[in-house]
């Protein structure tokens, strides 16, 4: 008897990973039609399930398996995500832009949170929507939520704004790269050092040729790279605050980001040099690290409600568009 309950209970289980995945793929499916393929596959996965989640739901019985995705997963996409990072071109092109970096992310978070207190916003999305604005998007929300303890939903929300305004502001800069007085190179770096998502930063320099796609890649890599000392920051933060309290919360250590640092390293000192990988493999593993997210991404968005939407994003929301305008501008400004 014991034995069929747990071989039901892992059906279920394994249930819950299908169900994460089906939506994913999706998400995948809608983000290869004309116009959801400027949105990206995370964003559309995550409209998904906040969809399902609010007219059909879900069993109960299948809660395991998609908190699993949206939890181990989420944290293995990150792993995989250091990949995308090579730390030795960024050492070796890109340390004039890293102090850009450094602005833009001390600036976003700054200014996004001095705008949430002012108008009241919830704290918890505000901060993830400074980091991911300031950092590299869903990925920053991603490894940053677990670290800063925040609600399942605060952190899909998180993601979903961050695509959809990384999106409009990366075909705005489309649009307007004809227009603007900008070399192909500045214009990379702007694109670059302003823009929300590695997905946005591609879309918005690919106008500007290979050099100005390639200098854009550079920056955009540059924030990613700091995201790790960010995180090990917020931590310390964390651990403080909690301090204060009679009632102390134990940090967890981000052992996932001790992985993101490994395969950062893999990928840039190995690959290529020890280790002879054919670029098809690489871009494989990137697809399968991106699919791994989005279904991680699926889990989170199931626990979404409309009414905490309603309530909670607004104002957020509204803080980190003024800190993503004025980041543009200055950042266009300083390149003039």
């Amino acid at each position: 008897m014991e034995k069929m309950e747990k071989t039901h209970g892992l059906v279920q289980f394994i249930g819950g990973i299908g169900f994460t995945f089906f939506i994913a793929l999706l998400g995948l499916g809608l983000s290869k039609i004309n116009g959801f393929d400027r949105v990206g596959p995370l964003a559309c996965s995550i409209i998904i399930a906040v969809v399902v989640r609010q007219i059909w739901d879900y069993p109960e019985k299948i809660r395991s398996g998609i908190e699993f995705s949206s939890k181990k997963l989420l944290r293995f996409a990150i792993i995989l995500y250091g990949l995308k990072l090579n730390i030795a071109v960024i050492f070796n092109q890109g340390m004039p832009l890293l102090i850009r970096d450094v602005v833009t992310i001390i600036f976003s978070i700054g200014l996004t949170m001095l705008i949430a207190k002012w108008i009241k916003a919830d704290f918890s999305l505000s901060l993830l929507l400074a980091v991911g604005t300031g950092v590299c998007g869903a990925a920053a929300i991603a490894a940053v939520s677990p670290i800063v303890k925040t609600k399942e939903e605060d952190t899909a929300m998180g993601v979903g704004i961050i695509a959809l305004t990384g999106t409009v502001f990366a075909l705005l800069y489309t649009v307007l790269r004809p227009f603007l007085p900008l070399t192909n190179i500045h214009y990379g770096i702007w694109s670059g050092v302003s823009l929300h998502e590695i997905a946005h930063v591609a879309l918005a320099a690919a106008p500007a040729g290979e050099d100005g796609l390639a200098i854009a890649l550079l920056a955009k890599l540059g924030r990613v790279f700091l995201l790790v000392p960010l995180c090990f920051i917020l931590m310390y933060w964390m651990n403080k605050k909690s301090a204060k309290h009679v009632n102390k919360t134990k940090i967890d250590f981000p052992w996932f980001l001790i992985g993101f640092i490994a395969m950062s390293l893999f990928g840039s000192y190995i690959i290529g040099h020890s280790i002879k990988i054919p670029p098809s493999v690489l871009v494989n593993i990137g697809n399968i690290s991106t699919y791994i997210l989005t279904m991680a991404m699926v889990g989170l968005g199931l626990n979404v409600s409309f009414q905490a939407m309603r309530t909670k994003a607004l104002r957020p929301f509204i803080a980190m568009v003024i800190t993503s305008i004025l980041l543009s501008a200055l950042t266009f400004l300083s390149l003039l």
